[in-house]
């Protein structure tokens, strides 16, 4: 009788996995923390309007969205970044065709704890400070403290795209890596948490996740540009220098409940819901 309930809670916990195979009507969503609360948001919506339609939503990471997607235990990849050809190759040896919807854009905030002096930095000031050239506020105008540098982990769109954007500036040939004593952070919420409860943090996240227990940084392209405040119009108009866009994953063209759902997150209400949430909407 035991093994007998063993092999029940085996078959259950699989079963949660995989049930979006298994259920016409239901399906997993899984990937970027920036894109979590955004995700559960347009589930939350969607199945008030379709309540026989059940939508799971969790985070733990652009990579983790597409390995899940790639092993078949998702139906849909939510992430902060395009699809690495790495990715795109082990998923067409297993029969998955990934296929890219961008639904909306972000602005990337830095952010400090809000006793912090410094409001704002140049790109440069960032990359220095994240790779470790520069390790006292007062290097850059602040107090004379060390500074604490905090990251995403490694498996983040979010990671990928500053490490990138900022510490790379963009250039395919560089090697530049976070400074070795960077806290890796295992989501946004976790580096907004630290940053509200140690003065001489800094770290980065979507701009949805700014609270009034941080502070976020006007950033400007060099010194000769006007430093921006990571808002919503300045995305738009393309004047904040760390923004980026917003994807959902299928295995090829979307069909049947995951089709629901992903036109149902490009149509007004799920647009409106994107900017609810302090993304920038791709439709309008």
């Amino acid at each position: 009788m035991f093994k007998k309930w063993i092999l029940v809670l085996m078959f259950m916990a699989v079963s949660t996995c995989v049930f979006a195979a298994k259920d016409n009507n239901a399906i997993q969503v899984k990937g970027s923390d920036t894109m979590v609360n955004l995700g559960q948001a347009w589930a939350e919506k969607y199945m008030e309007k379709n309540p026989g339609d059940f939508i799971a939503v969790t985070g733990g990471g652009s990579g983790t969205g597409f390995s899940s997607l790639i092993s078949g235990t998702c139906d849909i990849a939510m992430a902060s970044r395009s699809i690495k050809d790495k990715e795109i190759a082990l998923a067409k040896a297993k029969g998955i065709n990934p296929n890219e919807i961008k639904v909306a854009l972000d602005g990337l905030a830095v952010v400090v704890n809000p006793n912090n002096p410094v409001s704002r930095l140049t790109l440069d000031q960032l990359a220095n400070i994240f790779t470790g050239r520069v390790s006292n506020w007062k290097e850059v105008g602040g107090k004379d403290e060390k500074i604490v540098v905090l990251s995403r982990e490694v498996n983040s769109g979010t990671h990928v795209y500053f490490k990138e954007h900022v510490l790379r500036k963009n250039d395919p040939n560089s090697k530049e890596e976070f400074v070795s004593s960077a806290l890796m952070l295992s989501s946004s919420q976790a580096i907004a948490d630290e940053v509200a409860g140690n003065p001489a943090a800094i770290g980065y996240y979507g701009m949805g996740y700014i609270s009034k227990k941080q502070k976020p940084l006007y950033l400007a392209k060099d010194e000769k540009s006007e430093y921006e405040a990571p808002t919503i119009e300045n995305v738009v108009n393309g004047k904040y220098p760390i923004s980026r866009p917003l994807f959902l994953y299928t295995n090829g063209t979307p069909q049947a409940i995951v089709k629901k759902f992903v036109d149902f997150t490009l149509s007004k209400e799920g647009q409106d819901i994107v900017l609810a949430t302090d993304f920038v909407p791709v439709n309008k």
